[in-house]
């Protein structure tokens, strides 16, 4: 479940910055950024209500992912190759009898 959590948090940072370099900034045209000067890319109403919803959504989720993530993080077991192992054996004493 972690690592499920965890790729959906990195698709989500990725997708969250394409949103929000592709806002309207102050004084500029979403046009701008795509080589036109009209608002048509996404319809005559233009991007500003869509994309302020979806960035809206999508750091509502990066905060819900990264909250989950800290938390579980630390409840999480670490483990090591050496936990569990059975206590090294040594080799056997030879017995002190005669020597030739």
């Amino acid at each position: 479940m972690y690592s499920i959590v965890l790729a959906i948090h990195l698709v989500i940072c990725l997708v969250l910055c394409v949103v929000v370099l592709l806002q309207q900034g102050k004084g500029a045209d979403i046009g701008a950024v795509f080589g036109g000067s009209s608002q048509t890319v996404f319809g005559s109403s233009g991007a500003g209500n869509f994309l302020t919803k979806l960035t809206g959504g999508l750091a509502a989720a990066f905060f819900v992912t990264s909250i989950y993530l800290a938390y579980n993080s630390t409840r999480r077991e670490t483990s090591s190759i050496f936990t569990g192992s059975p206590a090294p054996i040594s080799a056997p004493a030879k017995p002190s009898g005669s020597h030739k």
